[in-house]
């Protein structure tokens, strides 16, 4: 069975997207940047959380769950070259990064992370 056909087979908590653990990175560094970001920028201010080589397919699947939206920054005359994609964080993603927050506030005393 393939990965994407295990997600969508997998029962969403609380009705909430699934969330990977990188999906939850880039909504943490969205959430915490007073401005959009690149998806490079995210991949070198995020310590080798993420790699070059998936963030901007994690950046797509989290617009298609509609917690991200982007928009093209406008190059100045003697660039050239593609656009970079600036990516903010929507509401529903904060909403869900929230609720996915409280909800590991919630559990965490009952696991011993100190072992």
């Amino acid at each position: 069975m393939s990965k994407a056909r295990k997600d969508e087979d997998r029962a969403p908590i609380l009705g909430l997207p699934s969330l990977s653990r990188k999906e939850s990175l880039i909504l943490e560094m969205l959430t915490e940047s007073a401005r959009a970001l690149y998806g490079l920028e995210m991949v070198e201010a995020s310590g080798g959380g993420l790699k070059r080589g998936t963030i901007y397919v994690t950046l797509q699947r989290l617009q298609e769950k509609g917690l991200v939206d982007s928009r093209s920054e406008p190059r100045t005359l003697p660039e050239i070259g593609i656009p970079r994609r600036m990516y903010s964080i929507t509401g529903l993603g904060q909403r869900v990064l929230a609720a996915y927050e409280a909800a590991r506030c919630a559990v965490a005393p009952y696991f011993d992370v100190s072992a």
